[in-house]
Order: C-alpha cells, then sequence, then structure tokens
C-alpha cells in the first residue's frame, strides 16, 4: 500500500507539472483546453501522447537550419531562373476577387510567384494519375524527383518500383522522399531493390523512440513527382492501390491530381530540392534541374509551400483570404472538416452575406474521430446558409477550392487544423477561367453522387451521434 501511495503521490505531481507545462507552451486557447482535458479524462495516456506528440518546443531546434537553406535557395532560384514575364501586368490589375487579394499575399508569406508559362491537366482519379505519372517517368532524359507521404507495398507501389529502377539503370538520377511516419507500414526491403539500382532514397524526420515526440507531429504530408524540371505532378493522391478503388472498406475512391508543364514546375522542383537538402545534407543548384521551358501556355499557376519551417501559414491564410473576397460562390471538396475558428467563421460569414457556399465532404469514415469532429460544425455552418453534401459513390479525398469563376487551387492541403498548422504542404493555386470552369463541372458530377445534409434532418439525428460529435469536437485541435 506504501508504494502505491508513493506511486499515485509521484503520478498527481507527474500530472500537475505536465499540466503547467502545457498552459506555459505558446499555443492557441482552443488546443490547450484539448490537451488539459485529455490529461483529465485519460490521464496516463493522454500524458503520454502530450509528452510524444503534443510539444512545440523543438520546433524551431528541428527545422532552423532547414529554412535558412530553403532562403539560400529560393532567393537564388527565384531570381536567377523564374520568368516573371506579365506578372507586373497581372499585379497592376485591379482585381476586387480572390486573385487580386491571394496572389500578392502568397508573393509576400511564401515568395511564391504567379507563373503565367504553364499548362494544367486535372486528373480525376487514381488510374488517370498514376498512368500520367508513369509515362511521364518513361520519358525522364535526366532526373526524376519523387516525394511522396505515402507510398505502400502494393501492385501500383511496385509498379513505380519497377520503372524507377529501370530508370536508375538507365543513367537516370533518381532521388525519392518518404515520410517516416505516413510509411510507417513500409517494409524497409521495399526500397532495397531501388538503392541497389542506383536510387537515392532518403525518410523525412525518422522516428525513433525515445524521442519521436515532436517528430510525430511534424510530418511531410506533401505528394510531388518531378522529371526533367519540365513535368510536375501535384495533388491528394498517395501511391497506394486504395487509389485505384481497391479497398472493400472504402470502394471507389475519388481524388483530384494536377499535372503541370511549365514554369510552375520550377517551384516544385524548389520544393523538392529544400527538402532533400533536410534529408541529405546536399544542395543541387545546377541549371540543368531548371531547364528552359518553351512555350508550354497561357495558365497563371502559383505553387506554394506550407509547414512548420514556414513562418506564416500561408495556404492557411490564402484559404482564409480567398473565402472572404468570393464574391459570388466557395465551393470546398475536402475529405477532413476540422477548421480552425479563422476559416469557420470565414465560412458562415461569406455564407450569410450572399455567397454560395457548399462544402463536399465523405460519404463514409476512413479515421472515425476525425468524422465526427467534422460533423460536429454541421449544425453551426448549416444555420448560417452553407451547403454540405455527403459523397456516397466511394471515399472522396479531394482537397479542392473553387472561388468564383476565376480562381481555383489543388494540392495537399486538407481544410483541418494537422495540414494548415502541423504538416509540410504544397498547393497549385490557378488563375484562370477555364481551369475553375472545369473544376466547377466536375464538382456538379460529384454532387450527383452525393446526398445534401438538410438542417431539419441533421437535427433529429440519435442522442449517440450528438455525443460522439461532442467527444470529438472537444479534441479536435489536436486531431
Amino acid at each position: 500500500m506504501e508504494i502505491l501511495r508513493v506511486f499515485a503521490t509521484l503520478f498527481t505531481i507527474t500530472t500537475i507539472l505536465v499540466s503547467i507545462l502545457i498552459i506555459l507552451d505558446n499555443r492557441n486557447p482552443s488546443r490547450t483546453v484539448a490537451w488539459l482535458l485529455a490529461l483529465i479524462f485519460l490521464p496516463v495516456v493522454g500524458m503520454f501522447l502530450y509528452l510524444y506528440i503534443g510539444q512545440n518546443h523543438r520546433k524551431k531546434k528541428t527545422f532552423i537550419k532547414k529554412s535558412k537553406q530553403d532562403y539560400k535557395i529560393i532567393h537564388h532560384l527565384l531570381h536567377h531562373q523564374i520568368s516573371f514575364t506579365g506578372y507586373g501586368e497581372f499585379l497592376k490589375k485591379t482585381f476586387t476577387d480572390a486573385r487580386g487579394k491571394v496572389a500578392p499575399l502568397l508573393l509576400s508569406n511564401s515568395e511564391a510567384p504567379v507563373t503565367v508559362n504553364n499548362d494544367a491537366t486535372v486528373l480525376i482519379n487514381g488510374y488517370e494519375t498514376f498512368r500520367e505519372m508513369l509515362k511521364s517517368i518513361d520519358r525522364a532524359k535526366h532526373h526524376i524527383h519523387l516525394e511522396y507521404f505515402i507510398i505502400k507495398d502494393s501492385d501500383i507501389g511496385r509498379r513505380f518500383q519497377r520503372a524507377l529502377i529501370r530508370k536508375a539503370k538507365e543513367g537516370i538520377e533518381v532521388r525519392v522522399i518518404y515520410d517516416a511516419v505516413g510509411c510507417w507500414r513500409l517494409r524497409k526491403n521495399f526500397f532495397q531493390p531501388l538503392i541497389e539500382a542506383g536510387v537515392e532514397v532518403k525518410a523525412f524526420l525518422p522516428v525513433t523512440l525515445p524521442f519521436f515526440g515532436s517528430r510525430l507531429n511534424y510530418r511531410n504530408h506533401r505528394k510531388i513527382l518531378v522529371v526533367d524540371g519540365k513535368e510536375g505532378f501535384v495533388g491528394g493522391v498517395n501511391i497506394g492501390d486504395e487509389y485505384l478503388g481497391r479497398n472493400k472498406k472504402m470502394g471507389f475512391w475519388r481524388d483530384t491530381h494536377l499535372k503541370l508543364q511549365g514554369e510552375a514546375v520550377y517551384m516544385l522542383q524548389v520544393i523538392f530540392l529544400r527538402d532533400w537538402y533536410f534529408v541529405n545534407k546536399e544542395e543541387l543548384e545546377d541549371e540543368i534541374y531548371f531547364p528552359k521551358q518553351g512555350a508550354c501556355g497561357e495558365k497563371m499557376v502559383q505553387i506554394t509551400s506550407s509547414g512548420p519551417d514556414s513562418y506564416w501559414e500561408s495556404i492557411h491564410q490564402a484559404y482564409f483570404s480567398a473565402i472572404n473576397t468570393a464574391n459570388r460562390s466557395v465551393f470546398i471538396t475536402t475529405p477532413y472538416l476540422v477548421p480552425d475558428e479563422s476559416i469557420l467563421m470565414a465560412l458562415k460569414t461569406a455564407a450569410i452575406r450572399g455567397v454560395d457556399v457548399r462544402i463536399l465532404l465523405p460519404g463514409r469514415p476512413d479515421h472515425r474521430t476525425v468524422f465526427w469532429a467534422s460533423k460536429s460544425h454541421f449544425s453551426e455552418l448549416l444555420e448560417a446558409g452553407v451547403k454540405i453534401y455527403q459523397y456516397q459513390k466511394g471515399f472522396v479525398h479531394s482537397k479542392v477550392f473553387i472561388i468564383d469563376d476565376n480562381f481555383s487551387s489543388i494540392g495537399t492541403a486538407n481544410l483541418d487544423i494537422r495540414s494548415l498548422q502541423l504538416n509540410f504542404e504544397v498547393n497549385a493555386f490557378m488563375y484562370d477561367e477555364d481551369m475553375a470552369k472545369k473544376l466547377k463541372s466536375i464538382y456538379y458530377k460529384d454532387l450527383q453522387h452525393s446526398k445534401e445534409v438538410l438542417l431539419e434532418d441533421y437535427k433529429k439525428r440519435p442522442i449517440s451521434h450528438r455525443f460522439k460529435e461532442s467527444v470529438a469536437r472537444l479534441f479536435s485541435p489536436i486531431l
């Protein structure tokens, strides 16, 4: 009994100290409350979770060197490689919509230029995306740069494996960055044939006990492929068979990816190269990684990255600004709806002032807690006039924004706190009427396979659903 009392005393003291640490840690009030609730209701689990994934104090130390190198590379490349032809004229126009607000914002908060010599192709499922990516890899003449959150030892994963091995044996430079947590189920021997063929493979922030705490939070959620500096891919599709609809539980997997040709590929290359320096301490600044582009098209594209190494939450700020400047419509597709108060207020305010605000979400969960946390926001959004739809054909994983008829975004950032504040993300923001029109057409087709959530019906939901939503909502800041 004496041992139990000593243990209880030590545990109480530790809990109090951790509570003080949570309060002193520089975070927003809602996240502080969420962690304190976790500590109260799940004392042992909550304490270990906070110590392992909740702390921010290592963030600055972990990424300060990366940030310094980023700016060195970015300044060099932006001022000497990227053509700004037409960009001055773009800024001179007095746009009163998202184009005139978001573009200067992203130039300021993330040094992301608007590139004007581009062609862009929307890919709306895994079949289209993987086909185009593998064709691009097959055409490679100098280098292939692949950076992915999830790579699975699956049929499609092995197809990429074979394609990269073949190109490496041809003498093509092949570099791969994979996220250590996103690929935690992937056996290391999957990469061994690649390494033996000459492919350079690096993990982003490897997680090792007992020091994995802050590293479990700051994950590389990016999906980037750059081939020869001329073709680039970005979007929501990871490398796994479920993106081909081969998951019995989730069924058809609806996702959106983007193929780019032109100057926008330079910025995808910049993002990969600075991440490559971070994982391998190797600077790659040769001009061959930024070849001259021929006439590719006239689409204005702004590639923006965000993450814990950035001073500003650039994609978060871009979403907020775009919603606030919408004149007619805001169409959003996201697998997770766990926004902070600023995004939530922007959505409600836009709907109240008469903007057609629509949000397309999955009708079935892949992560149950996040699913219920997403539903916890339905009532206040519906009451403000936001229209919410749940996709019924399968699982929708797209991350798409369409504002009015001239602004759109496709990328890796979900509309949740983890994507907007903790993960490394990358989005393509496009200022093009044809692209917005095409994405709206796709959006309307998705709505045909969706069920609208009506406020009257939602209010009749079971008590059990209300309880799940309330509990998940409490912990949403730390999901």
